[in-house]
């Protein structure tokens, strides 16, 4: 085993493989960008090396800072989590080649050939594993777009080959559509996995997401652990997930699980992995009734690391995926057969996201958690990295943290749930758990089982979740009617032996003061880290005219518009990455461009001047 692991992550992801490796005996070593550097990961890890400013291309996607830390702490072994590196074949074999590292994760062939959505799409072919009707090969032309459209229907999907999480996917209604949806996959592509190569799909109008967890060793065995139903989705980012499906039936799950085994065996595939599938929803399905053998279900892609979503497995198997992966990077074999896998009662998971739900999900930019009181109790689980007092740091994503919750069955981890969720306490940052409290008491569709991937786009009660928010929300300090400073104080009152919990707000007053609250890791010091706060930036002045100002956090990925150029309103001037997704800025009137003072991967904060019109 292992003598020193080094985590190319941060946040929950990386304290989570930072406690598998402490229950194995290793000694951890974090990396932190200038954003980071009070992160929780930092905390948690033995040693800490900084690897760049904030921005993740510097940073966390600098493969040969990741590598040079790696040999700076006398680490054996790199750990990619999820998200940034976890899926780069490159960055795979970097640490492949670098002397005395192992890395933690599937060689870099099969992993790059599964990663290339027509390369794994092929593959599945070759195993008879069910595919949608798509191409094989890239696709640069939008008349190829119009063809396909002519031949299968539409809506056509429009995917990077590289993509994955709705990122690089765009979906043509109509054969319009299809020149400027081409250009905006590719343009994706390029942007969040250096692969501007795309292909097309028919796209399933009413499917539920089904992804199976796979382990795989190098001395050729190969085992399932059990499906996730990722069905509960916005914009294709997943919301909730559970297992066992609440749609499947026996036989349709161990279809769907060997169909899955087959897949990966045939690509040569080792560690641990997830292979997801569309299957087609029954619009006239009934809660409680189940999805039989004869139902249709789609390969859709392999995804070649560990997913947010691996504790529900957990929950349901008490394998532990973490150490799986270590001892398989080490060599070891699986000590478990197919047979021998069990799963056993019920678990869904919450992504605990700093986002108003009331708002089309739209993330916070800035807060602090001045309250931070996960919730406990038999069954509860949350994995996290940050404390209360901590900043939110919201340059990456809007994880807060995941609370998985487990029960005997659906109906008793519905009611845990609503209990959990109503003990977690968070103040200071908006978040998604009013919407989570919502959906397991109130929402039929969810309650029911019979949502499907366009269930909170399209039929979600927007009224329902907007109360929600407003009955169970915190809100966040960045939220505000007025510029008067409001304060709020909480006060339990005792009325003929009842206890009342009041708060009051004061619009002017002092705040009261509190102490400190810190950081809090666990018990543990924090490393030492470098510190800065220059983050090398430049003031630009900004002259007389009307202004097209960030909305939120980002990085610019295009501008498209000049010094010069007549805009109308409504046109779009730049094109922005906040929180994973793409984001069309546009402007709200008419004019011409005098100044652009932004270019090509800034970063940018709320409020940044982006456009000068007259």
């Amino acid at each position: 085993m292992f003598d020193k692991v080094l985590v190319a992550n941060r946040g929950e992801i990386a304290v989570r493989v930072m406690r598998a490796c402490e229950d194995l005996g290793i000694d951890t070593v974090a990396v932190y960008s200038e954003a980071d550097r009070h992160g929780g990961h930092v905390r948690f890890a033995d040693e800490a090396y900084n690897v760049g400013p904030a921005r993740a291309a510097a940073s966390y996607l600098d493969g040969e800072a990741i590598v040079d830390a790696a040999r700076r702490a006398d680490a054996d072994a790199i750990h990619p989590g999820y998200g940034f590196l976890a899926e780069n074949a490159d960055f795979a074999e970097r640490v492949r080649d670098a002397e005395g590292i192992t890395w933690v994760g599937p060689d870099p062939g099969p992993m790059r050939s599964l990663g290339e959505k027509t390369k794994a799409r092929s593959i599945m072919e070759a195993a008879d594993v069910p595919i949608v009707p798509g191409t094989t090969e890239p696709v640069d032309d939008p008349e190829t777009v119009r063809e396909f459209g002519d031949e299968y229907g539409y809506p056509v999907a429009i995917k990077a080959e590289g993509g994955g999480g709705g990122r690089g996917m765009k979906v043509v209604r109509s054969a319009d559509e299809a020149a400027d949806q081409l250009e905006s996959a590719k343009r994706e592509g390029e942007a969040y996995f250096s692969n501007d190569s795309v292909y097309l799909e028919r796209y399933l109008e009413n499917p539920r997401h089904i992804e199976v967890q796979i382990v795989a060793d190098e001395h050729g065995n190969v085992r399932h652990l059990g499906e996730r139903d990722c069905s509960l989705q916005r914009r294709h980012q997943k919301v909730i997930e559970e297992g066992p499906s609440p749609a499947l039936s026996d036989e349709l799950r161990e279809e769907i699980g060997e169909a899955a085994r087959d897949g990966v065996r045939e690509a040569g595939y080792t560690n641990a992995g997830t292979v997801e599938f569309l299957v087609e929803e029954d619009p006239d399905r009934e809660p409680g009734e189940l999805l039989g053998p004869e139902t249709n279900f789609y390969f859709l892609e392999v995804n070649t690391r560990i997913q947010v979503e691996h504790t529900v497995t957990e929950e349901l198997t008490d394998i532990d995926i973490v150490k799986e992966q270590l001892r398989i990077a080490a060599g070891a074999e699986i000590g478990f057969s197919q047979d021998e896998v069990e799963l056993e009662g019920h678990a869904i998971e919450f992504r605990i996201n700093a986002e108003n739900a009331a708002e089309e999900f739209q993330p916070a930019n800035e807060g602090s958690l001045d309250v931070y009181d996960p919730p406990g109790g038999i069954g509860v689980r949350v994995d996290d990295a940050l404390r209360q007092g901590d900043e939110l740091v919201t340059d990456y994503d809007s994880m807060i943290a995941k609370l998985i919750v487990y029960g005997s069955d659906r109906e008793e981890c519905l009611a845990r749930s609503a209990r959990a969720l109503k003990e977690y306490d968070i103040e200071g940052v908006v978040t998604i758990v009013p919407f989570h409290r919502l959906m397991v008491t109130d929402d039929e569709a969810f309650v029911g089982g019979t949502h499907t991937t366009k269930y909170l786009d399209e039929r979600a009660d927007k009224d329902a979740i907007a109360a929600a928010q407003e009955e169970y929300g915190t809100g966040d300090a960045s939220t505000g009617g007025d510029d008067e400073e409001v304060t709020e104080r909480e006060f339990t009152v005792e009325v003929d032996g009842k206890r009342f919990e009041v708060a009051l707000e004061e619009r002017g007053a002092p705040e009261i003061p509190t102490p400190d609250a810190g950081g809090g890791g666990g018990g543990r010091d924090r490393p030492d880290v470098a510190t800065s706060d220059d983050d090398g930036g430049e003031e630009v002045a900004v002259g007389d005219g009307e202004t097209v100002e960030a909305e939120m956090q980002g990085t610019i990925l295009s501008v498209d518009v000049e010094v010069g150029d007549e805009v109308a309103p409504g046109d779009v001037v730049c094109v922005l990455e906040a929180m994973k997704m793409e984001n069309d800025v546009t402007a709200d009137m008419g004019g011409t461009v005098t100044e652009v003072p932004v270019g090509e991967g800034d970063s940018v904060d709320m409020g940044d001047v982006l456009l000068v019109l007259e």
